[in-house]
């Protein structure tokens, strides 16, 4: 943890390095032009400027922190970061609630009372880090090292995770991308060789299915989605059974029946094919599996999705070709969170499947491929040991799971069963299963079965509440992290570091000197025998100008080719070209052209619940951010004004939600900007844990409902296939 006279030093860093004059004044440009010799000296303002990157989501936004005597007084966005267009949305700039949240964890606690009780004792760091090797060393020797699980969530930390379960034996880490994205990822990776970036800013025509950019916020995409249909001429076209706020603002807007997109992808595939409305050179030199794709695409016709979806087959066809005209500078926008069907990768194979046909990969206005940065990898050799499990607890249990994602869902019901054997320890970081993963009862029955649970974070989540140990994380404004290559479309391909803006609060430390302290007690001191600004150089160590403008800029930049990277190259499948007929699937036994299957209609007075984001809301990680709750104090449950006159139930009325797992209660909104079959609530909150005064108790937990399908390919969570009854509360 730095010391006072370190953070004194890095202050004075930030002052030579000259970050006032160019983040808090915006440097020459607002000189006129002038040259500094000539214009008037600025006022010195009344605080420091720090560069940093947002940490309240995925995207990691550059911003300037203000910093006043210690304090950080408000949160800028940086202007020479690209890729979020140098903006900062709502929660990047509650950023300061989450660093100075009364609610934060502030000390090292010990479980003194029953899993989830709520009695903690607090303990010094060494006793901490102690018990946890331990209990570590415990677990191993019992039973081998991959009797301990690790799981970890996105943050430029977590590959410290990663590293030391590596290094501790244990082949089981899990992500929360496989409750997220890994359908969807495994789907465009099987089509093109890697998952791609959309070309919002530049394309002429989107179809937008189940995504809501809008709310769910990407960067840069969100932000060039509205200057493509404000500015550059875009038709935006949203299927969503929600009148989301991007339905709003698109030019048609159709409510599909969820779980219907594939016969809807399949029909454009028809109609796109069948009038020959696609470039016949790009496909015959690009493509893979036409013949296949054309015989298959013939029993979906415009007329049959429209059966299937509810939308009409003439609007249909000139969607179709509409897509086709616009083409390459046209899509079907990939997505981000693919989590809804256990047929959810072949749901977004077909959709990969209609951009093979518009030709628009690696071109403008389409889809595109991954830029180098530079960056490069610290490797080290682990450790063998013999006595140890053959593979991961979730090992062949779905075909395609990502080893290094793994699937949640699955390794909890391996955990669960033992099968094929005992986990009992387990390592979560900046994550919270509990408050994320379908079916919430299953997860308390998994902390239940293990014998010692470490969980390290900012906050008391409903995980850290179940733990045994919980060891409290700095703030991403207080830390040191290593550099992480991010990529925005056209935007940029850049480089991030985060240095402490304030020095570290309470008895918080990084989850890198946590593990450095564990590694140490177990031996594995050599595998962490390094500082991150170490671990920076060997990172830059290709590109060493990195760290230095890093510095100057917040960010830095590699100039790199955005269009043609493929140019004269093979793609990363067994055909070398894009592959609409999947070979490796034929293999597997997998049907290697998605094969539409009619979802199951909701039963008798039940819905089909869905899920959906806000921009005010990151799950649980924000329900108790103080700012934020402002603006979103609680959640509701839409539902559709014709089935609310029917259940008696009135706009504002307490409802009970149940389902076969579980059943919440808050109030409804009624309302038309749903389907009469569907609801809807945000999740996030009503959280189990008390040390969450905003969240706890309020409104309804979303994953208290959800049933625990999986994704049959990947084992990506299945979160739209739950069936729930509303029935309205008397008082």
């Amino acid at each position: 943890m730095p010391s006072a006279k370190q953070t004194m030093s890095r202050r004075d860093f930030f002052r030579a390095s000259g970050l006032v004059a160019a983040g808090a004044l915006g440097g020459p440009a607002l000189l006129g032009g002038l040259k500094k010799a000539h214009a008037a000296s600025p006022a010195k303002p009344a605080w420091d400027s720090r560069f940093s990157a947002c940490d309240m989501c995925f995207n990691k936004c550059g911003l300037i922190a203000r910093v006043e005597d210690g304090v950080v007084t408000k949160l800028d966005p940086n202007p020479k970061f690209l890729k979020s267009r140098g903006m900062l949305c709502a929660r990047g700039n509650a950023g300061l609630a989450q660093v100075y949240d009364p609610d934060r964890l502030k000390h090292p606690l010990l479980r003194k009372g029953a899993r989830g009780e709520g009695k903690w004792q607090r303990i010094p760091w060494d006793e901490a880090l102690d018990m946890a090797a331990a209990r570590m060393a415990e677990v191993r020797d019992k039973y081998t090292p991959c009797g301990h699980l690790f799981t970890a969530g996105t943050d430029l930390h977590s590959q410290f995770v990663g590293r030391f379960a590596e290094v501790y034996g244990s082949f089981n880490v899990t992500s929360h991308e496989s409750l997220c994205l890994v359908s969807g990822s495994r789907a465009f990776l099987d089509t093109f060789g890697e998952v791609p970036f959309a070309d919002v800013l530049n394309s002429k025509y989107i179809l937008m299915v189940g995504a809501n950019r809008f709310e769910a916020l990407v960067t840069p995409d969100s932000i060039d989605l509205m200057t493509a249909i404000r500015e550059n001429g875009c038709k935006l076209v949203t299927l969503d059974p929600r009148y989301t706020k991007t339905a709003a603002l698109s030019h048609e807007w159709y409510p599909v029946r969820p779980g219907t997109d594939m016969a809807f992808m399949l029909a454009l595939a028809h109609v796109i094919i069948n009038e020959k409305l696609y470039d016949p050179a790009w496909i015959a030199e690009k493509t893979y599996g036409m013949e296949q794709l054309t015989a298959h695409v013939q029993q979906y016709t415009p007329g049959f999705a429209a059966e299937q979806c509810g939308i009409p087959a003439e609007a249909i066809t000139r969607m179709a070709r509409e897509l086709a005209a616009a083409a390459p500078a046209s899509m079907v926008y990939p997505g981000r969170r693919t989590s809804d069907y256990e047929d959810s990768t072949q749901i977004r194979r077909s959709f990969a499947i209609v951009n093979g046909l518009l030709g628009n990969w690696d071109r403008p206005g389409g889809l595109l491929a991954a830029r180098q940065v530079g960056l490069k990898g610290v490797s080290y050799d682990a450790p063998w040991y013999d006595e140890n499990k053959e593979d991961r607890i979730d090992a062949g249990k779905v075909p395609m799971m990502f080893e290094h994602e793994g699937s949640f869902l699955v390794t909890r019901d391996s955990v669960l069963a033992d099968d094929p054997y005992p986990i009992r320890g387990w390592f979560i970081y900046k994550t919270n299963p509990m408050g994320t993963a379908p079916n919430r009862k299953k997860t308390i029955e998994m902390m239940n079965k293990m014998d010692f649970v470490t969980v390290v974070d900012i906050a008391m989540s409903d995980t850290a509440w179940m733990a045994d140990l919980v060891l409290p994380s700095q703030s991403y404004l207080e830390r040191e992290d290593p550099c992480s290559g991010l990529q925005g479309s056209v935007a940029c391909a850049c480089v991030i570091k985060r240095d402490p803006v304030i020095a570290p609060m309470y008895e918080s430390r990084s989850l890198f000197d946590i593990m450095k302290g564990i590694a140490g007690r177990l031996e594995l001191g050599e595998y962490f025998d390094f500082t991150i600004d170490e671990y920076r150089r060997q990172q830059t160590r290709e590109i060493p100008e990195a760290l230095g403008v890093m510095d100057r800029d917040g960010v830095y930049y590699n100039p790199s080719k955005v269009y043609g990277i493929y140019d004269g190259r093979i793609y990363k499948t067994l055909s070398k070209k894009v592959e609409l007929y999947n070979q490796r699937y034929e293999q597997m036994g997998i049907d290697p052209l998605p094969n539409y299957t009619p979802p199951a209609g909701p039963p008798e007075n039940r819905f089909r619940m869905v899920l959906g984001r806000n921009a005010m809301i990151t799950q649980t990680s924000t329900a108790n951010n103080a700012l934020l709750h402002e603006f979103l104090p609680t959640n509701t449950l839409w539902l559709n004004t014709e089935a609310a006159g029917k259940l008696g139930i009135g706009d504002g009325d307490l409802v009970e939600v149940s389902s076969p797992v579980g059943s919440q209660e808050l109030k409804a909104e009624v309302t038309d900007k749903i389907r009469p079959d569907t609801v809807y609530m945000l999740s996030g909150y009503n959280t189990l844990s008390t040390m969450q005064h905003l969240s706890h108790g309020n409104g309804a937990s979303i994953n208290d409902l959800l049933d625990d399908d999986y994704d049959a390919v990947t084992g990506n969570a299945s979160m739209h296939t739950t069936f729930v009854t509303v029935t309205r509360k008397v008082a």
